[in-house]
């Protein structure tokens, strides 16, 4: 199989770990004149379009969010990772706690696989080195190596987590092979907090993904509640341990990120 123009004066492979690679556009080109003006203005301020590229080897399987794939070329196979009423009951309650697909398809095969652009940033991570696995913010998963297990994470104090507007599951990934994650921050702003023995406490869901060997909790900025109030911070989020948290600088605006989304692909 030979692919021309993948790769061109406009678009680049940006970072690329084990199988996964970062395709990124400098500026659509691909435009009528409706969103052309908001386009340009969008690649001046950095915002682009990005996809997941994975070469299938045949030694690989990769399995995705469902309704990622933009195409793939090659002899590849998609099959459903369910394996029965009961498998599928337990993934419908993963999905409806950590905010992912019910189903994932699994692809396998030779071959190149494209994921759907989005103009959020990708952020590859290799799962087996971070302590016990990696726990992610809900609805960043992407896409990962078949070799990874997923699983969901419950926090200690459900009562505090549901008081403070926070989901009371996480996704969490472990074992071997690399998953890639959409984000509203670049990683190269990203936070990288390194506890150990420590706790880190954050005012928001600003952590994008941390250590699964930390504890996780809900609770009072202060000892008690009237002091929570008139301190103004009222509930933060509490991880213990020993581990890597990696955090946002700042809270996103979803709202650009919806706007950006929506844009067709096509002009």
């Amino acid at each position: 199989m030979n692919i021309i123009n993948l790769e061109n004066s406009n678009r680049k492979i940006t970072s690329t770990l084990g199988n996964f690679s970062v395709l990124e556009y400098n500026r659509d080109i691909s435009v009528s004149s409706n969103n052309a003006v908001t386009e340009y203005f969008m690649a001046e301020m950095g915002v682009h379009r990005r996809q997941v590229v994975i070469n299938m080897t045949g030694l690989n399987t990769a399995i995705l969010q469902a309704g990622a794939m933009q195409w793939m070329a090659g002899d590849i196979k998609i099959a459903t990772d369910i394996k029965g009423v009961g498998d599928f009951m337990g993934k419908m309650f993963k999905s409806s706690v950590t905010k992912e697909t019910t189903v994932k398809p699994k692809y396998s095969g030779n071959g190149i696989l494209v994921l759907e652009p989005t103009y959020k940033y990708i952020i590859l991570k290799e799962v087996s080195e971070w302590q016990s696995g990696l726990v992610i913010e809900d609805g960043m998963f992407l896409a990962c190596d078949g070799t990874v297990n997923q699983g969901i994470t419950a926090r200690k104090n459900i009562s505090s987590a549901v008081l403070g507007g926070e989901g009371l599951f996480n996704l969490s990934l472990t074992g071997k092979g690399v998953v890639a994650l959409e984000s509203n921050v670049p990683e190269e702003e990203l936070v990288e907090i390194r506890l150990n023995n420590d706790e880190l406490r954050i005012d928001g869901n600003m952590a994008v993904c941390w250590s699964n060997s930390l504890e996780f909790t809900v609770e009072k900025a202060t000892k008690s509640l009237i002091g929570s109030v008139a301190s103004g911070e009222g509930l933060v989020n509490v991880y213990r341990g020993t581990g890597t948290v990696l955090m946002a600088p700042v809270t996103s605006s979803s709202s650009l990120f919806n706007a950006t989304n929506s844009i067709s692909a096509k002009p």
